[in-house]
């Protein structure tokens, strides 16, 4: 099994465990706050980029059109937060959810504390004794073997190159 099918398969079934054992866990379908609440424009390796650029290829040119502006404006943007590029915000949704990068896949099952990179919706419940007992995942193990997966690059460069070649 590919190195990135594995650590997906992980994260799925941490993400699953926790589910199953708090239904009232906050991170579901329908939530996007996480994508209108970006701390930094997502890094992705070489392989999370090549998963997410055949789900961009089934994308149509309007799709596209609109992700391609979202993506400049985000390269220029200097105040945070950032809104992910690849949210339609009219849905909430992804439309390469399938595809998506693991930072969308462990928001809010993972933290990185020393970079404030967690959910603060969910450290605010489990502060108010609302999710008790709640575990969150060590996120420096899942950049232990990302780093494994080829080089790193902003999401808004590997858009520009993969733009620039599909052109």
């Amino acid at each position: 099994m590919p190195a990135l099918s594995s650590l997906h398969l992980d994260i799925e079934n941490r993400v699953q465990s926790i589910r199953e054992n708090r239904p009232d866990w906050l991170c579901s379908k329908g939530c996007d706050h996480c994508c209108h609440h970006l701390a930094e424009i997502p890094t992705l390796s070489a392989a999370e980029w090549h998963l997410l650029a055949q789900g961009l290829a089934t994308l149509s040119p309007q799709q596209l059109q609109s992700i391609s502006q979202r993506m400049a404006a985000l390269a220029e943007q200097a105040t945070r937060p950032f809104v992910c590029p690849l949210l339609d915000q009219a849905s909430g949704a992804c439309p390469v959810y399938a595809q998506r990068p693991v930072a969308c896949r462990t928001y809010g099952f993972y933290v990185q504390r020393d970079l404030g990179l967690y959910c603060h919706d969910i450290e605010s419940l489990v502060a108010k004794g609302e999710l008790a007992e709640v575990v969150w995942g060590n996120h420096d193990s899942i950049d232990q073997r990302l780093r494994g997966l080829g080089e790193s690059r902003p999401l808004t460069e590997w858009f520009t190159t993969w733009e620039q070649v599909s052109r």
